[in-house]
């Protein structure tokens, strides 16, 4: 534990003077397995670490991320909206995706249900198949939708690469859900 506002009371000032929200600029100081540090234009240096801001690996892209190094690098300037104060680490919890589109509205915005879609499955899962249907977006087509006949499970339907017709069936925007149907865009027998 750092020690509250006594030991470090500019720090913790300017922590203190943050609103959510507000866009802080910095550079990209150091990359971890969790995250990134960014030293603040701004702010004063942080006690320990190499920035005080820090962006956790979800807020960095609206991707899920394999590798970090595709978003970001040392050295690199950034700016990254203010989500909170970490009283624990003294640190600007950032992020960068909120101050990108996000693609999922995007593709809501153009997308309705009952249209169909061309998509790739990329995993099978227990109760389903996760299909990519265009950059960056994937949908589940659960179990029960996989096929004109019950499957037992998502292999006996389906496997990982394969092209396929489907339907949207739902558009999440708040849990950015999308999902699918096979069975219903399987009347043209692909």
């Amino acid at each position: 534990m750092m020690g509250g506002s006594s030991e470090n009371p500019e720090l913790w000032a300017f922590l203190e003077s943050l609103h959510y929200g507000e866009i802080l600029s910095g550079t990209v100081t150091a990359i971890e397995r969790f995250g990134v540090f960014v030293a603040l234009d701004d702010g004063p240096d942080h006690p320990v670490f190499p920035g005080v801001g820090f962006i956790t690996i979800p807020e960095l892209s609206w991707r899920h991320l394999e590798a970090v190094e595709g978003v970001v690098r040392v050295g690199q300037r950034v700016s990254a909206e203010f989500l909170q104060f970490d009283t624990w680490n003294l640190e600007a919890r950032l992020s960068l995706r909120a101050t990108q589109p996000d693609p999922f509205q995007a593709f809501a915005d153009r997308t309705t249900v009952g249209q169909k879609l061309h998509g790739r499955v990329t995993k099978l899962v227990p109760f389903g198949a996760f299909v990519r249907v265009t950059d960056g977006i994937e949908g589940l087509v659960h179990l029960r939708e996989l096929a004109s006949t019950p499957v037992e499970s998502p292999s006996d339907a389906v496997q990982a690469g394969d092209e396929v017709a489907v339907v949207v069936t739902e558009i999440d925007r708040e849990r950015r859900r999308l999902s699918l149907s096979r069975r219903q865009g399987s009347s043209d027998h692909r």
